[in-house]
């Protein structure tokens, strides 16, 4: 199916794909091979004739991308009837794969950001469905819930385009100082803000959709549904598919038994993801000091090449540098598998004889397979039901300290780690306003944290001591 995105005249397949689909956005769904080249021409793309189009249309056909049928109505007379033209269209996966294609070749990296101007759209919709629902609008709420899943799907793309982008920015050793230290600012400054906006909004969405199901959400979905303008399928199939979307957005703001919500993970990746640049930063600035870098180890070693007052002595020097030459490493198991088997290493194993063929051309008659990979599924097993026992073990610290408080009884260490999260939650998420700092909250684990003002300084008892906290008071529900 995506053969013509690597065949010889690729360029010429994209364009003739270009052609239909600039037709299909002007719902002209048939096109000739001449309708071809007139769209080309019209949408200003190279030019190519229709006997260069008609073998180009063939082999898509083939390929499965478009579909062909005939065409009795352009024939002027009895022998163009029987020689009947060819129509072609997009086939549903065909066109499908042209916008995989598309998007890959239009996608830019700056495009990457995380998108925290959908949260106020995001609580405003919720609040409007909630209110849709009481009317029994259901055509509001279809159009609300897409506008809240586009929303959503949109901000967890974007999301993890932005992660994966600042992975690579951090991960990568041909970064520039000065490419660095020119965006470092407001690199920085976006991924607080939004951080700090998503500990803000997070507790208000997981209110507003508790609002929304206490409205009646079965109520809600049956309505969606019966406005839903998917023909191809049933009522009920489109009420499974909006409890599903409707599942998915809970996840995404309320927390669950098995662990946090989506939005947590997303709040600490962000912690995270600050540190590493933090890290990045440090590393580009000790290397701007210390003036030594990957591109001035190369030019000091190019000079050395220069510099060589023999080619033997520059040979030499590219031996010693780069130890391209040795040694030719073979995939060669050795015969009997029970005194050297394939998992030791090389260096421990005996040498095994080989062919002079293998040794001189690295082509063997039948090469071997490498070495298989040896998995420990017990101690996979064993990681992962310590991370569900951990996961447990702070839901049920978060609820225990919803349930006794944190104040006039000693918080354990688990509890303690939970209030001390919500605390920089809150913390994080504290504006000042002309002078005066209101109260401000934290979630995680479906436990909301309130830290107020008040007029004395308050201590909480906790397992590691005790924890002063400056004219400030909090409560836990």
């Amino acid at each position: 199916m995506f053969a013509f995105a690597t065949a010889d005249k690729r360029t010429d397949y994209l364009r003739v794909l270009r052609a239909f689909d600039h037709a299909r956005t002007h719902y002209v769904v048939l096109l000739h091979a001449a309708d071809v080249a007139d769209t080309l021409t019209r949408i200003g793309q190279p030019a190519l004739s229709a006997a260069e189009i008609t073998p180009l249309l063939d082999q898509l056909h083939h390929w499965g991308v478009l579909e062909r049928s005939y065409d009795g109505s352009r024939a002027a007379t009895l022998a163009e009837y029987r020689n009947r033209h060819f129509v072609y269209q997009f086939s549903r996966l065909g066109y499908q794969a042209f916008r995989a294609v598309r998007d890959v070749l239009a996608l830019r990296l700056d495009d990457a950001a995380l998108s925290r101007l959908a949260l106020p759209d995001l609580l405003a919709d919720l609040h409007r469905l909630a209110e849709a629902n009481g009317r029994g609008d259901g055509e509001l709420i279809y159009r609300t819930l897409r506008r809240l899943d586009a929303t959503l799907s949109d901000m967890a793309a974007r999301a993890s385009q932005f992660y994966l982008t600042l992975g690579d920015l951090v991960r990568t050793t041909e970064i520039t100082p000065e490419a660095f230290l020119a965006r470092k600012d407001a690199l920085l400054t976006h991924m607080r803000e939004f951080g700090s906006d998503l500990a803000r909004y997070a507790p208000k969405l997981a209110s507003a959709i508790a609002d929304v199901e206490e409205s009646g959400i079965r109520d809600l979905l049956e309505r969606a549904a019966i406005a839903d303008e998917r023909l191809f399928l049933t009522v009920s199939e489109r009420e499974a598919d909006w409890a599903q979307r409707w599942t998915g957005l809970t996840q995404w703001f309320v927390a669950s038994p098995d662990g946090p919500s989506e939005s947590d993970r997303l709040r600490e990746g962000t912690m995270a993801a600050i540190s590493a640049v933090l890290s990045l930063l440090r590393r580009v600035t000790e290397t701007r000091r210390g003036g030594v870098s990957r591109e001035s180890q190369l030019r000091h070693l190019a000079g050395w090449f220069a510099g060589a007052p023999t080619e033997d002595a520059a040979h030499a020097l590219f031996q010693a540098v780069f130890d391209l030459g040795r040694p030719r490493h073979l995939s060669t198991v050795h015969p009997d598998a029970d005194v050297v088997p394939e998992s030791r290493s090389w260096w421990d194993a005996p040498p095994v004889e080989i062919s002079r063929t293998l040794a001189e051309t690295g082509k063997p008659a039948a090469a071997g397979a490498p070495g298989r990979v040896q998995r420990n599924e017990a101690s996979i097993r064993r990681l992962r039901d310590a991370q569900l026992a951990a996961q447990r073990a702070r839901a049920e610290a978060a609820r225990s300290l919803a349930t006794g408080g944190a104040y006039d009884r000693v918080l354990g260490e688990e509890e303690t780690d939970v209030l001390l999260g919500l605390l920089t939650a809150a913390l994080t998420a504290r504006v000042p306003v002309s002078g005066v700092v209101r109260a401000s909250t934290g979630s995680e684990n479906g436990v909301r944290l309130t830290l107020s003002p008040n007029e004395e300084s308050t201590t909480v008892e906790t397992a590691r001591g005790r924890l002063h906290l400056d004219r400030l008071r909090v409560s836990v529900q």
